[in-house]
């Protein structure tokens, strides 16, 4: 098969097939193109999705292997299970979808700056107000203080960034997100490519065409209803 990089069409909402994605960078397919509501839906439809430094044009990526998550087999190491038992926090499913996204977009002590943008902030309040994104969120005393956000597609959860100002808050989101979307009948968690962080957490990695396949028959399968209606849950 080869392999090129597409230059995409500003007008026509379209992407190759992710077989055409490079090797090196691991899984970069396609240039251009927006953030349209329209144009994101089809490309995580399609097992793409976006991805770029502030200075780079945007690119949209499909790596092989791909990290995934089976929601019922996320492990839970002795110092996270002791954190879910003895932390105060409560978790709410959409209660501050955009303080999400800032939180996750602000930067970091380890890093300069963020791949989260002023227009992919943009982009994917658009897309929750639509219904289709959506954050998992970790509370104390009232303040937001860990949490994630990603698409919702029928019976899979395209896991997009997560952030925490507390010890294990991350992890404690995800462990959220697993619990309550396996209750609601969801299947899989995409997190788009392993990283030491997610292998702490159970994340496997699966050829490409395994996810592209079990993608197009989890996205036609409907999660139970009010998975994410706004409101406080338990675990």
């Amino acid at each position: 098969m080869s392999r090129y990089l597409t230059e995409l069409d500003d007008e026509l909402c379209w992407f190759p097939s992710p077989s055409h994605a490079l090797e090196e960078p691991n899984g970069l397919l396609a240039i251009g193109g927006d953030l349209s509501p329209t144009r994101l839906l089809a490309a995580y439809h399609s097992g793409i999705f976006p991805w770029n430094e502030p200075h780079q044009p945007l690119l949209w990526w499909s790596p092989d292997p791909r990290g995934v998550i089976v929601p019922e087999e996320l492990h839970i190491g002795r110092s996270l299970q002791k954190c879910l038992r003895r932390t105060p926090f409560e978790i709410y499913i959409n209660r501050a979808f955009d303080d999400v996204i800032a939180a996750c977009a602000a930067p970091r002590r380890t890093a300069s700056g963020t791949w989260i943008s002023a227009p992919m902030i943009d982009a994917y309040r658009r897309l929750h107000r639509l219904g289709h994104a959506h954050s998992i969120e970790i509370w104390q005393d009232d303040q937001l203080q860990a949490g994630l956000y990603g698409l919702s597609l029928g019976r899979l959860f395209c896991g997009e960034s997560m952030f925490s100002r507390i010890d294990n808050g991350a992890k404690l989101a995800m462990v959220a997100l697993c619990r309550h979307f396996a209750g609601h009948g969801g299947a899989l968690i995409d997190c788009q490519m392993q990283n030491d962080f997610l292998a702490t957490l159970g994340v496997q990695e699966w050829p490409r065409q395994r996810f592209l396949t079990t993608l197009a028959t989890l996205t036609r399968q409907p999660l139970q209803e009010g998975c994410w209606q706004p409101r406080r849950i338990s675990l």
